[in-house]
């Protein structure tokens, strides 16, 4: 019976959760204040509490691997190796859209006004005009992969074409203008990254032996971090 730690911190939303056999037992989970750095390791303590169980009765640790934000990303995943080096619990990396497509698969369950050949696709704002996203089917399998998209108003033409697609994530939220209206394109708003979505992936990967390198484990960026330039009045 594993208990896996999960980290989520690939968004401004941070959330931490414990699950037992791919099941959740406790979840934690900020209201998107950006602010992980000041409250994740809380989060982490607390929710060990909540349950009366110590950090070393984890049989691993998981992280939102990404894409996502660069900073949230590095926050994660330096927090998930320092625990799993003080604890020597083996470290597994879940990404971030996959575990979205999940959730939303589990939430809308067998809704009758959804198609059932209905795809996926997770998006995570990817700042500037672009997001992160992925298009998985009912059964999780792979579209198209992870990348970084310009939505526009002929965004998705190939597949929409054929099937009925179910757009969510900050990613969504803010290109809602230009999806809004299309056939077969749904749009559910609201949605964020949570680790309540990342028990049962971890879990598989913890039983499949899928365990990251805990020293040269990185996130998956996706694009380079570029820093931008202070302006400061009076200097040049």
């Amino acid at each position: 019976m594993a208990l896996i730690l999960c980290i989520e911190t690939a968004t401004p939303v941070c959330s931490v959760g414990l699950f037992r056999d791919g099941h959740t037992i406790a979840l934690l989970q900020s209201s998107g204040t950006n602010d992980h750095a000041a409250m994740l390791a809380g989060m982490i303590n607390e929710i060990f509490r909540m349950e009366g169980l110590q950090l070393q009765q984890a049989d691993a640790i998981a992280v939102s691997k990404g894409p996502g934000s660069y900073t949230g990303l590095r926050i994660g995943v330096s927090t998930a190796k320092g625990l799993c080096y003080s604890t020597g619990k083996p470290l597994i990396a879940v990404h971030t859209l996959e575990a979205m497509a999940l959730g939303m698969i589990k939430s809308i369950g067998s809704n009758a006004e959804m198609p059932q050949d209905l795809l996926f696709c997770p998006m995570i704002d990817a700042r500037r005009m672009e997001v992160y996203c992925a298009v998985y089917d009912r059964k999780l399998t792979e579209i198209m992969p992870v990348s970084p998209l310009i939505v526009t108003g002929n965004s998705f033409e190939n597949f929409l074409a054929r099937k009925a697609m179910l757009c969510f994530g900050d990613g969504a939220d803010k290109s809602a203008s230009l999806l809004e209206g299309r056939k077969r394109l749904f749009l559910k708003t609201g949605f964020t990254p949570s680790a309540g979505w990342m028990g049962f992936l971890a879990e598989q990967k913890l039983r499949d032996g899928l365990i990251e390198n805990t020293a040269y484990f990185e996130p998956f960026y996706l694009k380079e971090f570029v820093a931008g330039k202070p302006v400061v009045k009076g200097l040049y």
